[in-house]
């Protein structure tokens, strides 16, 4: 795995488990788990740098990159989930002014990203919409000083928190009845605001966001009309493929808990560490993390470098990542016995925050099926 990472980028990832270590886990053990972003943990990675390959040189940034993004959060999710998630929505809310937005809107958004002085959200699952992206509801409708958005938005990460939203709405024309595009919308737009905080089974800040003819200028149009379900995919293929690389670092501390717990505890006379079953347990989840981890390093240079395939290997980098966590936290659960069911414990924390990972961003029956549509084109 070391031979695929530049020595850059193996510095990279030791600065960002540096911070992690010291002032990551320093804010994990004062809020504990949260379903808001708190000031202190934007500050500290806006300061960190942590945002910065999300965003181009020009407006701030180091430039976007895959790679580094995913060995960001690799790192960051092994510590503390609220960063890793709000680094992902950083990415998911700017990735799309990046990709569409005008010389303005770039300017007047992304560096504040990058600052961590601006929280965004990506807002594109509805009630009735998940998987399928072509039935969304919220629509926006042209008037004279822009455009009247009206709909409802579920599980819309960092949406309390964030100060803006990049929001997909539909907006149909006899030439096209199912164009969808991409709007910016700020907090305290009128007509705009969550409507709902959801409790899920691990802490986070997510929400339902309502749309009532809100009224959003025609200078917050990202790219043109039409181009939304475009910025929409083009967003999903950088950040895909690093879920993968949450997972695996949620996957890797999981494996470094029982390592550390297997020798100290005894049973029948011996630790549990020098019995079979369990060693097999322990080779199983290695072996599979390092796997994971190797499909999405090859994904992310994939990104970087341009490559045609990059949705192939960014849905097989998420399927197989997140899949190959969740066993693994589920095997360092079962390694700690009754301990690890204890409320409270690393592992039945990570056991709860790796369950969403095979959902968000495409469940892992979606990447199936765009695992299996790619290759049939061939």
């Amino acid at each position: 795995m070391e031979t695929m990472l530049s020595s850059e980028d193996l510095t990279y990832r030791e600065e960002c488990r540096s911070y992690a270590l010291r002032e990551l886990a320093s804010i994990r053990d004062k809020y504990g788990e949260v379903n808001e972003v708190p000031q202190e943990l934007r500050k500290s990675m806006g300061e960190a740098g942590l945002f910065r390959y999300l965003i181009p040189r020009e407006y701030g940034g180091y430039g976007v990159c895959a790679l580094r993004i995913c060995l960001a959060r690799e790192v960051l999710a092994g510590v503390y989930c609220p960063a890793d998630v709000t680094l992902a929505m950083q990415g998911l809310g700017s990735y799309p002014i990046v990709l569409g937005g005008t010389e303005e809107q770039k300017s007047k958004y992304l560096p504040g990203v990058v600052a961590g002085d601006i929280l965004t959200t990506f807002a594109l699952t509805e009630p009735n919409a998940g998987s399928d992206v072509s039935n969304l509801e919220t629509v926006a409708v042209e008037m004279k000083d822009g455009y009247a958005l009206t709909g409802k938005k579920r599980f819309i990460s960092n949406g309390y928190s964030s100060n803006m939203a990049v929001i997909f709405a539909k907006t149909p024309s006899e030439e096209n009845p199912r164009s969808i595009s991409a709007f910016v919308v700020e907090k305290g737009t009128p007509g705009f605001e969550v409507e709902k905080r959801l409790d899920l089974m691990a802490s986070h800040d997510i929400v339902s966001l309502r749309l009532d003819s809100a009224l959003i200028p025609k200078e917050n149009l990202l790219g043109k009309i039409g181009t939304g379900f475009k910025l929409a995919m083009g967003t999903l293929d950088l950040m895909r493929m690093t879920v993968g690389a949450a997972a695996v670092g949620m996957g890797q501390t999981a494996l470094e808990e029982a390592l550390s717990y297997a020798p100290e505890r005894v049973q029948f006379g011996v630790p549990i560490a020098k019995q079979q079953g369990i060693m097999f347990k322990l080779a199983d989840m290695a072996t599979e993390l390092e796997a994971a981890r190797l499909l999405v390093y090859r994904a992310a240079i994939k990104k970087d470098n341009d490559a045609l395939d990059v949705t192939l290997a960014a849905s097989m980098a998420k399927l197989y990542a997140t899949e190959a966590a969740w066993r693994t936290i589920d095997q360092a659960v079962q390694i700690h016995g009754g301990v690890g069911v204890i409320k409270g414990s690393t592992v039945e924390r990570l056991y709860r925050e790796i369950r969403p990972l095979r959902i968000y961003e495409g469940t892992s029956e979606i990447q199936k099926l765009v695992i299996a549509r790619f290759l049939q084109k061939k």
